[in-house]
C-alpha cells in the first residue's frame, strides 16, 4: 500500500504548479517523478503529453527500453493494455487560488489568509505564481485538486506500486472472487500497464487527440475524472457512459433594405427565428445505460444579427448547444430546409459508452473492494477525454475522486479519503487484470 502521506504530498506538489495557460512545468514534474519512481519507459510527445509504459505480468520486454520485445511483435502477439488516463492542465484559477494574491494579504473570502509566506496555504517552494494548496476538514483545497491532479496523483502512485510488485504480488485479503484456476471470475486480463497525462483537456481534448492520431489507443482505459458521490454519500462509483457536446451555428441570410421599406428586403432575423422554432421542436435522443436514462438536449444559446436600428438585417447567426448521447444525434440539419439557412458544426466532443461489459465489471469489483459503501455503475453529464478514446476504439470507464459541483470553482477541493480510495481502486483493477492474464 502506498504511504498515505506520500499520496497527499504528491497531490499538493502537482496542484501547486500553475498549468492553466502553460502545462510545461506540470508535465516536467510528472515526467521526472515517473522516471525517478518507476522503471517504466517514460516519454513526452510533441504536444506535451506524458506517457509511461511497463509490463503488467510476463510479456517479453526489451531490457533497455522496457518496450514490448521485437520478438513478441514479430510473432504477431499484441499487448493487451490497461491505461490510467488523466490530464495536467486546469482552468484559470480564481485570484484567491494564486500565492501572489494571498501573500499580499488578500482574504480568500473565508477569513483564512494571514499573509504569512510559507504557511500551509502557500504554494510549494514559495513560488509567487504558484497555486495555493490548503489542507483542512479532511480535504485538499486549490485549483486542480478535483479536476484533476488529485486523481492524477492517485494514478501515478498506483502505476508505481502495481508495477513494483507485478511479478509476485498476491491478491489482498477480501479480494475478488476467484475460480478454480485462480483467475478473477469474469475479469478481463492485460499484460501492459500505461499511464498517460494529457495536455489541453480543458480546450477540447487537444492532447488526447494528438496522442490518438499518433497511435495511442489502449485496449482499456480508466479515466480519472470525477465519479464520487454520484449514487450516494461517501462512495466512489464507476461511470460507464457520459454525454458529449456538439456546438453548432445556424446562419440565416437575407437582403438588406431600409427599415422604412421592409418589403424591399428579406429579413435574416425572421429566417433565423424560423430556424429556432425547428431547433426548439427537435427531439433530443435518449438512451438507457446502467439502469439510468441518459437524456440529450438541444438549446439555442445566442443570437446575433443586424447592423443598425434602421436597416433590415441581411444576416443573423444562432448558436446551438447540443448535449449528445452515445449512438444518436439530434437532427439539426433540418434547419437547412428553410430558404437561405445553413448549419455548421464548430465543436463535437464525443459521448462515451463503455464497449466492454467485462471491463466495467472488473473495475466495479475493484471499487467495491476498496470501500465500505456499495458503488454503482453510473453515467456522467459532462464530456471528457474518455469520449475521444472510446471513439478510437478503447473500452473506457471513468473513476475518480471529484464530486459533482467541485471542479472549476473558487473553493475547489478533493476529499483525502476519496483520493486514497481511488488509489486502491486503480491498483486493485490493475492487479486483478494482471492476475487474470497470467492465470494466477
Amino acid at each position: 500500500m502506498t504511504d498515505r502521506d506520500a499520496l497527499i504530498d504528491l497531490t499538493r506538489d502537482l496542484v501547486s504548479i500553475p498549468s492553466h495557460d502553460d502545462e510545461t512545468r506540470a508535465g516536467d514534474f510528472v515526467e521526472a517523478w515517473l522516471a525517478d519512481h518507476t522503471d517504466a519507459e517514460v516519454r513526452r510527445d510533441d504536444a506535451g503529453n506524458v506517457i509511461a509504459r511497463r509490463a503488467l505480468g510476463d510479456t517479453p520486454r526489451d531490457p533497455d527500453t522496457n518496450a514490448e520485445s521485437a520478438a513478441n511483435r514479430a510473432a504477431g502477439t499484441e499487448s493487451t493494455t490497461l491505461a490510467f488516463v488523466g490530464h495536467h492542465d486546469v482552468v484559470p484559477p480564481d485570484d484567491s487560488q494564486v500565492v501572489g494574491s494571498r501573500a499580499n494579504g488578500e482574504d480568500d473570502g473565508n477569513g483564512r489568509n494571514d499573509g504569512k509566506k510559507g504557511d500551509e496555504s502557500d504554494g510549494r517552494d514559495g513560488d509567487p505564481e504558484g497555486y495555493v494548496v490548503e489542507q483542512r476538514d479532511g480535504c485538499l483545497y486549490g485549483r486542480g485538486t478535483a479536476d484533476m491532479k488529485g486523481a492524477l496523483a492517485a494514478a501515478m502512485c498506483a502505476f508505481r506500486d502495481v508495477a513494483r510488485e507485478a511479478a509476485d504480488a498476491p491478491a489482498g485479503p477480501g479480494g475478488p472472487d476467484r475460480g478454480d484456476d485462480g483467475a478473477t471470475e469474469g475479469a478481463i486480463g492485460a499484460d501492459e500497464l500505461v499511464f498517460a497525462s494529457f495536455v489541453g483537456e480543458e480546450l477540447g481534448g487537444v492532447g488526447a487527440r494528438h496522442a490518438i492520431e499518433a497511435g495511442f489507443v489502449p485496449t482499456y482505459a480508466v479515466v480519472g475524472e470525477g465519479s464520487t458521490n454520484y449514487s450516494g454519500e461517501d462512495v466512489t462509483d464507476v461511470a460507464v457512459a457520459h454525454k458529449g457536446r456538439r456546438a453548432s451555428t445556424v446562419t440565416a441570410r437575407g437582403d438588406a433594405a431600409h427599415a422604412s421599406e421592409p418589403d424591399a428586403g428579406e429579413n435574416a432575423i425572421y429566417r433565423a427565428c424560423e430556424a429556432v422554432d425547428v431547433v426548439r421542436n427537435t427531439e433530443a435522443p435518449t438512451v438507457e445505460i446502467a439502469g439510468e436514462e441518459l437524456r440529450g438536449s438541444v438549446v439555442a444559446t445566442e443570437m446575433e444579427g443586424g447592423s443598425a436600428w434602421n436597416v433590415i438585417p441581411d444576416s443573423c447567426t444562432v448558436t446551438i448547444d447540443e448535449r449528445t448521447v452515445p449512438g444518436e444525434r439530434a437532427a439539426l440539419k433540418a434547419v437547412e430546409g428553410i430558404e437561405d439557412v445553413a448549419w455548421s458544426v464548430e465543436q463535437d466532443l464525443p459521448p462515451m459508452r463503455c464497449s466492454n461489459e467485462g471491463f466495467a465489471e472488473t473495475i466495479h469489483r475493484a471499487a467495491a473492494e476498496a470501500q465500505e459503501n456499495n458503488p454503482k455503475l453510473v453515467t456522467k453529464p459532462h464530456a471528457t477525454d474518455a469520449g475521444w478514446l472510446a471513439d478510437a476504439g478503447t473500452a473506457c470507464v471513468i473513476c475518480g475522486p471529484a464530486e459533482p459541483g467541485e471542479a472549476h470553482t473558487e473553493t475547489e477541493s478533493v476529499s483525502i479519503s476519496a483520493l486514497r480510495r481511488c488509489y486502491r481502486i486503480y491498483r486493485g483493477t490493475a492487479e486483478a487484470m494482471r492476475q487474470t492474464r497470467n492465470g494466477q
